[in-house]
């Protein structure tokens, strides 16, 4: 075993360690945890009979369950576990910090023990996808791949089997970002506009959360970050290491870009034509961001070849502009991912010429809609909205100067179900149906992937 890994663990023997959340990310650190000889606290504001399966095997694996709304009162642990949901600078929380005692989180406890090369991903939009193409290309190139991080499953589970010739892929959220003060060897960030407004206290909060994936790197780093989106760009002068940027609007000295319709790799004025955009399958011009940033982190690590061979063959990630089926000659989509009003611009409403049907709306993260009005205007020709953000949608799209309301047809429902009928109804042959929220789906759902799931079945049950 490492003997970093080795020396943290006979260190947490007989200590008293809280997790806080009761969640499916959550139960694998706390067997690992009770394993490995310390005293195991399990923290989550619902009761035992809501947690359900996971409150069982919390107390199954040992745990010393802690539950109700005063969970996170009087902490009684020398090691706290933060949950990424939990924001950073709760009271509860700060008081943890301030009596002394250790508030970390997976995260930081794994980029300080992995033994291998880490690559991270962040920003506002395209993490996911991008984590998995670099994932996949390195996959394709024989390498043993660790992936994780804010993609659904923790790592640091993993980490006695991790050997030094390995690559840790993680994806990195604002939320596990904002107390981290180790950097990946390689950072990529693919974008940045306003998210999660409803957590950080503001902007500046958010926008320094992320800069922390590049701002502990050392000069033998590698950050890459997207020259086309001004504030992931403004990261650059953070930079210690290598600064490799990708952009689909100029060529660059070091870093992929867009010649026509071809990306091409420069490699500080070495340039190598890799492949057109149509060899790439996933659809968009936001996925042909995507894979620039992905060549751009692996260049180096990868050959073109499996490069080309990967676009060739990789058919996404659930959930992202996903094809569910064609019903009485309307095509339907599911791209749930898109809870933001930019994940939205930039998902389903870019990839036609011609004007859709979307279903949107759900919980509120106190992000503008207006710049989202005017692009709605310009491709939708049906809107479907429910949610508590369906009023601000619904009144971005009234107020922008573009708006006709002989060229846009507006339907408010109360639940998925109506959702669908509403789009059946509404659509003929050609058409094409798009769950493309532009928002968080908690209120309605646990995450977004149930969200994705219930629209699926819906769509998959019309007969």
């Amino acid at each position: 075993m490492n003997t970093s890994v080795n020396r943290f663990f006979e260190g947490i023997k007989g200590k008293t360690v809280a997790f806080i959340g009761i969640g499916t990310s959550n139960l694998p650190l706390i067997k690992l945890f009770a394993d490995k000889g310390a005293k195991v606290k399990a923290l989550d504001r619902k009761d035992f009979e809501a947690l359900g399966e996971n409150g069982v095997l919390a107390r199954e694996y040992g745990a010393e369950l802690v539950l109700g709304d005063s969970y996170l009162d009087n902490i009684d642990a020398d090691i706290v576990f933060r949950s990424p949901g939990t924001p950073f600078y709760k009271p509860e929380l700060v008081a943890v910090r301030e009596s002394g005692k250790v508030l970390t989180s997976e995260m930081e406890v794994f980029f300080e023990l992995c033994p291998c090369k880490t690559i991270a991903v962040t920003g506002s939009d395209g993490k996911t996808t991008t984590t998995t193409i670099i994932s996949e290309f390195l996959k394709a190139a024989g390498k043993t791949v660790h992936l994780g991080g804010n993609i659904g499953k923790p790592l640091l589970p993993e980490i006695e089997s991790i050997d030094e010739d390995d690559f840790a892929v993680v994806e990195l959220s604002s939320f596990q970002l904002i107390s981290m003060c180790q950097s990946p060897d390689v950072a990529v960030v693919t974008n940045l506009a306003p998210n999660h407004l409803d957590i950080h206290k503001d902007m500046q909060e958010y926008i320094d959360s992320k800069r922390n994936i590049v701002l502990h790197q050392s000069a033998f780093s590698k950050a890459v970050v997207n020259l086309d989106n001004e504030i992931a760009n403004s990261f650059s002068e953070n930079v210690r290491g290598q600064l490799c940027k990708f952009s689909v609007k100029e060529q660059l000295a070091n870093g992929a870009y867009l010649d026509g319709t071809t990306i091409c790799y420069s490699d500080y004025g070495k340039i190598t034509r890799i492949m057109d955009i149509s060899d790439i399958r996933i659809p968009g011009m936001h996925n042909v961001e995507n894979y620039l940033a992905a060549i751009s982190a692996v260049w180096g690590m990868v050959d073109t070849d499996t490069i080309v061979r990967v676009a060739k063959e990789f058919g996404g990630v659930a959930h992202r502009a996903e094809f569910v089926r064609e019903y009485r000659g309307v095509r339907y989509y599911n791209d749930s991912i898109a809870s933001s009003p930019t994940r939205t611009a930039l998902g389903t409403l870019s990839l036609y010429d011609f004007k859709i049907a979307i279903i949107a709306g759900g919980y509120d993260k106190h992000i503008p809609y207006e710049p989202l009005g005017p692009v709605i205007n310009d491709k939708v020709k049906l809107l479907i909205l429910l949610g508590d953000t369906a009023p601000k949608i619904e009144q971005a799209v009234r107020e922008a100067s573009n708006f006709d309301e002989n060229s846009i047809k507006i339907i408010n429902v109360t639940n998925m179900e109506e959702a669908v009928a509403a789009a059946v109804e509404n659509t003929s042959k050609g058409d094409i149906v798009s769950l493309s929220p532009a928002s968080a789906s908690f209120g309605l759902y646990k995450n977004f992937e149930e969200r994705g799931n219930h629209f699926k079945s819906i769509v998959n049950g019309l007969e």
